[in-house]
């Protein structure tokens, strides 16, 4: 994958890497890249500390991206991606789970801090700004342990499933309309939704 100016955005999935993560609740970033890739039959390959696979979302080219180097170290793929490439934080677009929201609910931002998101400061940290687009998806529970790091390894319950993948689909939609619709329009709609 070469640096250029034809890339729009670098989507950003958060995860852990390794089958044994797949269905964290931490890893719905990845599952939400892996998801766009699977419907634009996108080929990934492993570029500067990352998978990657660049493909086209209507008009726009995109490269879909999940740091190898584990949530906790994210910023240090994502620097070298991006000095890789040529580009800077404004091209970001990142997708994590949030705690602090209510299961199925996304909420889309363009600045701030990482409320306590290990992946999340990584990132702010190494890139030395907090103006990043993202994509937060809820996977807070009535009822979560104390050990919050449990909590987040931990696969999603089967029952989830569907709500699950009705989440991923609306982030799907949510990154698309960014593409088409820029960031205040589309927060104006995605915030707005309660689930």
């Amino acid at each position: 994958m070469e640096a250029g100016r034809e890339i729009d955005r670098i989507i950003v999935g958060l995860g852990n890497p390794g089958e044994r993560h797949a269905w964290n609740r931490h890893n719905i970033g990845f599952m939400v890249v892996e998801a766009l890739a699977q419907k634009a039959s996108g080929s990934w390959s492993f570029h500067m500390l990352s998978r990657t696979c660049p493909f086209r979302i209507g008009n726009h080219s995109v490269v879909l991206v999940q740091p190898m180097t584990y949530m906790n170290r994210s910023g240090e793929a994502v620097r070298v991606l991006l000095s890789g490439l040529k580009r800077g934080p404004q091209d970001l677009l990142l997708v994590f789970d949030d705690l602090n929201l209510p299961f199925g609910r996304i909420r889309i931002r363009e600045r701030g801090s990482a409320g306590g998101h290990r992946g999340l400061e990584s990132i702010l940290s190494a890139l030395g700004t907090d103006e990043l687009v993202r994509v937060r998806m809820g996977i807070g529970e009535e009822g979560m342990p104390i050990d919050k790091s449990e909590f987040v390894l931990a696969d999603f319950p089967p029952e989830s499933r569907p709500g699950v993948d009705d989440m991923i689909r609306r982030a799907e939609n949510a990154i698309t309309s960014i593409l088409n619709e820029g960031v205040p329009k589309t927060m104006a709609i995605f915030n707005a939704i309660v689930q």
